[in-house]
């Protein structure tokens, strides 16, 4: 069938061809993956995701794959770094929505593959550095998520953004039993700035494959200039509000862990020191390496301006 272009539509609005081929082979990936097929109990497997490197890229050696995907703190698994790759196999990720409500023009209950709709495919290589010291550089494959904000209509008195992770306590066994490491949903949230910077994504991907269950599938955040822990994963609900929601671990202990989570090497953990971090790959034991960690994760120079005045010690 030939269809045509009615001459009213101006070509600014016209996707460009190349933006579309690569939206549609990327579309075509999840769904080869099983992440936007319908039916029970459907689980993600390696697809690969086609994607431009972005020049925010690091050009730091990356961390192998088989580690960023086996050393994970996802506590809806477990709290052992492992256990993660070892349960999260049960985990159904297809269908999958995400709600977006709160101060926005659409709100509403949207597919992941309307999600996908929002902004075509980077890949972005991005250090994550962890509050425990140590950290990684994963080439994350992903979106702006100002892009998807942008397209619901952020509302004039939106501040913040807040994020809500799956509760599943069948395939999550970290959710269940007596012992609960942590509240459930877990939540996590950022102003309104920094969830529109640049460099904020939601991540579908890392190493050219679609994102494993452990890391966070179908759907994550990755915000590279805080700790990881700021980073939610499988993503089922965006909210904007005019206040400062609640996070997590700072429900759990405010005194550790603050609102900013900003990688600051001048403000220590109380119970350890954020000065240095070990890079995982680099050693084990007592031949472990570490580097002096940076401020911003190295980010400095592009975010350090969303907090000046800002006391980044009481606003750790």
């Amino acid at each position: 069938m030939l269809i045509r272009r009615p001459p009213d539509i101006p070509s600014s609005e016209i996707t460009p061809k190349r933006l579309y081929l690569r939206r549609r082979d990327m579309i075509a990936g999840l769904l080869a993956a099983g992440v936007l097929a319908a039916g029970p109990r459907t689980r993600a497997t390696a697809a690969p995701l086609p994607a431009a490197k972005s020049p925010s890229s690091t050009d730091e050696r990356q961390t192998t794959r088989a580690d960023a995907t086996s050393y994970n703190n996802f506590y809806e698994f477990g709290v052992n770094k492992d256990d993660p790759a070892k349960y999260a196999n049960a985990l159904t990720v297809a269908p999958w929505s995400v709600k977006i409500d709160g101060l926005v023009d659409k709100p509403a209950t949207y597919t992941l593959e309307d999600v996908l709709k929002s902004a075509p495919l980077e890949e972005r290589v991005y250090r994550l550095r962890c509050v425990e010291g140590w950290s990684m550089v994963i080439p994350w494959i992903g979106f702006p998520l100002a892009a998807l904000l942008k397209s619901v209509g952020p509302q004039s008195g939106a501040k913040y953004v807040a994020f809500e992770t799956l509760v599943r306590p069948d395939e999550m066994p970290g959710q269940k039993g007596f012992f609960q490491p942590l509240e459930w949903p877990y939540v996590e949230g950022l102003r309104l700035d920094e969830a529109m910077h640049p460099l904020t994504i939601l991540a579908v991907g890392m190493y050219g494959e679609t994102l494993p269950n452990q890391n966070g599938a179908p759907l994550r955040l990755v915000v590279p200039w805080k700790y990881g822990f700021k980073s939610i994963k499988s993503i089922v609900r965006i909210s904007l509000t005019d206040k400062q929601p609640p996070t997590t671990w700072n429900i759990m202990a405010a005194s550790e862990y603050g609102f900013f989570s900003n990688v600051n090497p001048e403000v220590d953990h109380p119970r350890w020191s954020q000065a240095s971090e070990r890079r995982i790959g680099e050693g084990s034991g007592i031949f472990t390496k570490r580097r002096p960690t940076l401020m911003f994760n190295g980010y400095a120079e592009q975010v350090a301006g969303l907090y000046s005045g800002l006391d980044l010690r009481a606003n750790y």
